[in-house]
């Protein structure tokens, strides 16, 4: 059955205040096309609708009765990274990743989910059931996917639909992170008690970078909780538009850290970090649970930003000898501001020398769903933080986002560049251990 397709009248009729709302915000682009100059999407493709002064337009065509929500409107959407680079460059302070989140968020309620992301989001809706998929993926993986030599990384051995063929993707984890250790990991005289944030990629994936948070926060003597009911930030259900399951997955965040009386509650993505932030807003129309979302952001940091500002042993640290680039993940730069945090933490380490690699803030192109549906232009931006990184001549790339350092790690083997992408964290847990042998 085709789907029906929603008209400007018919949105107005479900909610005037909202429709307003819209419009008010829409009228204050004034269409000067700065955001063009910085929109990586744009810069590659030179059309007039992959960037925000187009899609705004088509957003008042609309919402004035000039177009329906159709199949093109909501594809036209979809071409946005969220990397928030139009926001930030407004003269005017418009909010355009926000308006096209609405704007996807319409196109839900108008056509429903495409039927990938709606088979994604229902397992993603249960976390139990979540959590045993990945499980599993994890214990059978090698037989699906082959590693990629001296890499974290694996490219699949049979097609997977909407995946490409040669991509390189992070491998599934025999054990999650979460258990690995038990809910609380002690230290031997805690001055701070902290609720680790794992978010999916970092529970499942990226376990090395779990590994290397817990390891430095001991150090620190600072003791862990991981709260085994925490679940997926969400980030990847908000930007696709579906904020009701957003906001149900928002609850069950804050219910399992409510009760690990925790200190602070520490992330070591970007995305994650600025998705625990934002429930308080996220939650709005719902007082009671605003308050609570409230209570819970207070408390959350970026794990370089935590450091910094509750202070970390320099007296431990040991010597690593490499040159490093640090990547800043667009949630990092211009969701949570938190950029200098982790520098201070790499100037402070023995033997790193850092070299500032070209647009060292610019997406690299991961958009988290947007380089499986978009891969080969995600290719061609990445290939240009590959380019960055090449003229360093940097060991290694630095990235605070666990998503970031797959799409960076995929470009650097499409490339034939033999960087190695962590996380910042990593290093500082490297410089402990070389500390401690020393």
């Amino acid at each position: 059955m085709e789907k029906k397709e929603i008209t400007a009248e018919e949105i107005h009729a479900q909610d005037t205040a909202l429709r307003q709302d819209l419009d008010d915000a829409l009228a204050n682009c004034m269409k000067c096309g700065n955001c063009q100059a910085v929109c990586p999407i744009y810069k590659e493709v030179r059309l007039e609708t992959a960037v925000a002064r187009g899609k705004i337009s088509l957003m008042q065509a609309v919402l004035h009765g000039e177009l329906p929500i159709s199949e093109a409107f909501d594809s036209i959407m979809s071409q946005c990274l969220n990397c928030k680079t139009c926001s930030a460059n407004c003269p005017c302070g418009v909010e355009a990743d926000q308006l096209i989140l609405r704007a996807r968020h319409a196109v839900i309620k108008a056509r429903g989910l495409h039927p990938i992301k709606k088979n994604v989001f229902r397992l993603l809706e249960h976390r139990r059931l979540f959590d045993f998929a990945l499980r599993m993926g994890g214990a059978f993986g090698g037989l699906s996917f082959k590693k990629i030599p001296g890499r974290m990384a694996v490219r699949s051995r049979l097609p997977v639909p909407g995946m490409d063929r040669e991509r390189a993707t992070a491998p599934l984890a025999p054990s999650p992170l979460r258990s690995q250790y038990p809910e609380v990991v002690n230290a031997p005289s805690h001055r701070l008690r902290v609720g680790f944030f794992t978010g999916c990629t970092i529970n499942y994936m990226y376990t090395d970078m779990g590994d290397a948070v817990i390891e430095v926060l001991k150090a620190n003597d600072i003791e862990v909780v991981l709260p085994p009911r925490q679940h997926c930030c969400a980030t990847p259900v908000h930007v696709a538009g579906d904020f009701e399951l957003a906001n149900e997955m928002a609850r069950q965040n804050i219910k399992a850290f409510e009760d690990c009386q925790a200190d602070y509650i520490v992330g070591a993505c970007g995305s994650c970090v600025e998705a625990l932030r934002d429930y308080p807003e996220w939650l709005a129309d719902d007082p009671e649970w605003q308050e609570r979302a409230r209570k819970m952001a207070v408390k959350v940091r970026e794990i370089s930003q935590f450091l910094v500002e509750t202070g970390y042993r320099k007296d431990i640290m040991g010597p690593v000898h490499k040159t490093i680039t640090m990547h800043d993940p667009c949630h990092m730069v211009r969701g949570i501001k938190v950029t200098e945090q982790p520098r201070e933490i790499l100037a402070s380490i023995p033997g790193i020398t850092l070299v500032e690699m070209k647009e060292h803030d610019r997406c690299c192109g991961s958009g988290g769903s947007f380089s499986l549906s978009h891969y080969d232009l995600s290719r061609r931006i990445n290939d240009r933080k590959c380019r960055n990184i090449a003229d360093t001549h940097a060991d290694l790339v630095t990235a605070s986002c666990p998503s970031c350092r797959m799409h960076i790690t995929d470009g650097l083997i499409q490339n034939h560049m033999p960087q190695i992408v962590v996380h910042p964290i990593q290093i500082l847990a490297e410089s402990y251990e070389h500390g401690n042998q020393l």
